[in-house]
Formats: structure tokens, C-alpha cells, sequence
């Protein structure tokens, strides 16, 4: 993998790990067109490395709230009264109500799911998948309600649904938030809270990978991916939270049927 390529995967992944459109799908497609093996040794230790730097994409814009969720998590006292009256200890119980869905669907289904990533033409039918859940949140524009702990079990659900490559994780999760009337930025800032877990988990996982295998990925492609994947989910994070507030999450709807039907004829 050249540093050009290892950096036009890493725009891929940073822009598509948050904005709604598949980072899963696009990596699959753009390796697919790139010539790369994605099962290589190479391929892996680039996964972990992009992962990686998506995920300190998401410390970087919500530094201060995870601070604070994690003083609330590790405060043993007054359980049902910070539950009550303070969001952020809210937040660390739903985080871990969210996170034990998807792992059960990972541990049910993770093999078959991931064996869909050869199949770039699955991946293009998912895209048009993906952007009818969108396009259906028009009939939601200006939800106003809480999130529950029942809501966030379904968003859980939603987030393990979501390794399948082609369907979006922060569209599946927020849509399914938005479906069940959370007011729209909760929605947003729920999506991507409660992705670090599952991303830290995929990065533990492939990192084990990479170990058993050995890599001779060189260090500048390594650097150029993780380098644009960061700046990229800095800035795809922060257009998100906005298209969101906004409700105007429907609009990506048109890029995802383009791109999947594009896919499915050219492919």
C-alpha cells in the first residue's frame, strides 16, 4: 500500500466512520477498486491504525463530556438519584445498556457478517439499505423526547446490525434514536458516545490479529492514514452533530442510492 493510497483510505474511513454513509462499505469498495487485499497482513495492521485515530477523533470533540461521564461511572454512591437528576451518569449507564446488544449480535453473527465484506455487491445493496433508513427520518424532522433505557437497548441493537458492511453505524443508531422521538442532538451525541466501546473493541480485536500475523507495513503509509482519518472524523463529527440539530440527516439519503446504484451496475 502506497502512502497516497494508505491516505485517500484514511479520508475514507475518518469521513465515513461518522458521517452516515458506511465506513465498512466504503472501505470495501474503495480497496476493491484500489487493487488492495483487505484480508492482507497489510490490510489489518491499517485497520487498527485508522481505527485508532478515528477513535481519538471522538475524545478530541467530546473531551469534556466523556471527562465528566467518566468522574459519573466511577462515583459509587447515590445510584438512583444520579440517575434521576444527572445526565451525564445517565449517559455512562446507557453507554453500558447500548454496548451489551451489540456484543451479543458481534458474538451471534460477528463470522457471517463479516464474511459479507468479499461481497462488494451485498455492500452496494446495503448503501441503498442504509439511505431509506434516512430518508424515512423525514417523518421524524422534530422529535423531542429523552432517551430510556429501553431506547438505548434498541440502539444497542441497532449498532450490532450495523457490522454488517453497507449499513452505517452512526445512521443506523441515530436513525433508530430519531425513530423512537430522542430529540435530535441527544440522538447524535448518543451515536457517537456509545460507538467507543464498539470501536475499541474492533481496534483490541484486529490489533490481536496483526499480532499473530506480523506486518511489513512501512511507516509513512501507516502515518498518512491515521493522520487524515483524525482530521477527517474531527471535522465529520462535528458536520454531523450539526446536519443533525438541523434535521437534516435526509440529504445524505441521495448520496447513498447514487452510490449504491453505481455499484450494483458497474461492479
Amino acid at each position: 500500500m502506497t502512502w497516497w493510497q494508505a491516505a485517500l483510505l484514511g479520508l475514507l474511513q475518518g469521513i465515513a466512520e461518522f458521517l452516515p454513509i458506511s465506513s465498512s462499505g466504503h472501505l470495501v469498495l474503495g480497496q476493491y477498486l484500489l487493487g488492495i487485499d483487505a484480508e492482507a497482513a497489510q490490510g489489518v495492521t491499517f485497520e487498527v491504525f485508522v481505527h485508532f485515530a478515528t477513535l481519538m477523533s471522538i475524545f478530541t470533540v467530546y473531551r469534556r463530556r466523556i471527562g465528566r461521564i467518566a468522574r459519573e461511572a466511577f462515583t459509587f454512591s447515590d445510584f438512583e438519584q444520579r440517575f434521576r437528576e444527572n445526565e451525564d451518569y445517565r449517559f455512562a449507564v446507557f453507554i453500558v445498556l447500548g454496548t451489551l446488544p451489540t456484543g451479543l449480535v458481534y458474538w451471534l453473527f460477528g463470522d457471517f457478517l463479516e464474511s459479507l465484506f468479499e461481497r462488494p455487491q451485498f455492500v452496494c445493496g446495503m448503501l441503498l439499505v442504509t439511505g431509506l433508513l434516512l430518508l424515512l427520518t423525514l417523518l421524524r424532522r422534530n422529535p423531542e423526547g429523552p432517551l430510556s433505557s429501553v431506547k438505548t437497548v434498541v440502539i444497542g441493537l441497532a449498532q450490532g446490525a450495523a457490522i454488517t458492511p453497507g449499513i452505517s453505524r452512526s445512521g443506523s443508531t441515530i436513525c433508530t434514536a430519531l425513530y423512537q422521538g430522542v430529540e435530535n442532538r441527544k440522538a447524535a451525541d448518543f451515536s457517537f458516545l456509545l460507538s467507543i466501546p464498539a470501536i475499541v473493541a474492533a481496534t483490541a480485536l484486529s490489533a490481536v490479529e496483526v499480532w499473530q500475523q506480523g506486518s511489513t507495513m512501512g511507516v509513512l503509509p501507516l502515518l498518512a492514514g491515521m493522520v487524515v482519518a483524525y482530521a477527517s472524523g474531527v471535522w465529520a463529527i462535528r458536520t454531523m452533530v450539526d446536519v443533525v440539530s438541523r434535521g437534516n440527516l435526509h440529504y445524505f439519503a441521495f448520496y447513498l442510492f447514487a452510490a449504491g446504484l453505481t455499484g450494483l451496475i458497474f461492479i
